[in-house]
C-alpha cells in the first residue's frame, strides 16, 4: 500500500442502522471480525471499545490505533469507508502497517457477507498463514482466481465446492462456498519483497451449521495441504 492514510470502501446491501449495529454490538462483531481463537474476545474489546470515539448520528467511529469507520447510505443499502491511521513514528509498528491494511480488507468483506448472506448468524472458522515465498498464492493454486462474480466449480482440498467469486483486492480473492453452509473463504498471498522476504500468505474459511467433525476433517486436510506449501517463517528460513 502506498497511500498515506488508504482507505477501503465496501457498499453492503443492508440498512445503515444495521451495519452501524454490526460494528457497536459485541456479539455481532463476533459474527464477522478476525477468526475463532482464544483472545477474540479481548481483541474485540481493545480494538472496538478502548480508546474509541463514536458519533451514532454520523455514523462515525474512530477506534483503538487511529482507524476510522464511516457509515453512510448508498443506493438502497450502505457504504463503509475505513480510513487507516496516518503512519506513526515507530519503524518497529509501521512495519506491520500494510498488513493490518490487508486484515482490515478481509474482516470488511466478512462482515459484508454476514450482512447480506447471514445476518446475525453465529459462524465457525478455521485459519492458516505462513510464507509466501512461491511464485503463486493459494487462489491460484487452488483454480479459485475467476472474476468477481463468476461463478465456479472446483476440487479444493479434496472437496468438490460449488460457489461464486465474493470479492478481489489486490493481494486477496473470496469466494462463497456452498457445501460449507453458503461459508466464505478468503485467500491471500504477497510474494516475496526486500520488506517481507519470505512473502505471506493466509486462508480463512468461514462455515455455517458445520458440525465439529465435519469442521475437524476439513482442519486437517488444509493443515496437510497448506504447510508443505506455505510454512511457518521459521520453517522457511
Amino acid at each position: 500500500m502506498s497511500e498515506e492514510t488508504p482507505q477501503i470502501v465496501v457498499t453492503v446491501a443492508a440498512p445503515v442502522e444495521a451495519v452501524w449495529n454490526a460494528l457497536r454490538d459485541k456479539e455481532k462483531i463476533q459474527h464477522w471480525h478476525g477468526w475463532e481463537y482464544e483472545g477474540l474476545d479481548a481483541e474485540i474489546d481493545l480494538i472496538f471499545f478502548t480508546a474509541f470515539t463514536e458519533d451514532g448520528q454520523t455514523h462515525t467511529l474512530e477506534i483503538q490505533g487511529g482507524d476510522r469507520f464511516v457509515v453512510e447510505p448508498h443506493e438502497g443499502g450502505s457504504k463503509i469507508t475505513l480510513t487507516r491511521a496516518p503512519h506513526s513514528d515507530d519503524p518497529e509498528w509501521d512495519a506491520y502497517y500494510d498488513d493490518i491494511t490487508e486484515g482490515w480488507i478481509t474482516f470488511v468483506q466478512q462482515l459484508r457477507f454476514a450482512m447480506e448472506r447471514h445476518p446475525g448468524e453465529s459462524r465457525r472458522t478455521l485459519f492458516y498463514s505462513g510464507a509466501g515465498g512461491r511464485s503463486t498464492g493459494p487462489a491460484e493454486q487452488l483454480g479459485l482466481d475467476a472474476a468477481v462474480g463468476a461463478q465456479y466449480e472446483a476440487e479444493v482440498v479434496g472437496e468438490s465446492v460449488t460457489g461464486q467469486v465474493w470479492f478481489r483486492s489486490e493481494h486477496q480473492v473470496g469466494v462463497t462456498v456452498d457445501q460449507w453452509g453458503d461459508g466464505l473463504l478468503v485467500l491471500s498471498h504477497i510474494g516475496a519483497t526486500e520488506q517481507k522476504p519470505n512473502g505471506a500468505a493466509m486462508a480463512v474459511l468461514t462455515f455455517y451449521g458445520v458440525d465439529d467433525t465435519a469442521r475437524e476433517a476439513i482442519d486437517k486436510r488444509w493443515r496437510d495441504w497448506w504447510s508443505p506449501r506455505y510454512p511457518g517463517t521459521e520453517e522457511a528460513t
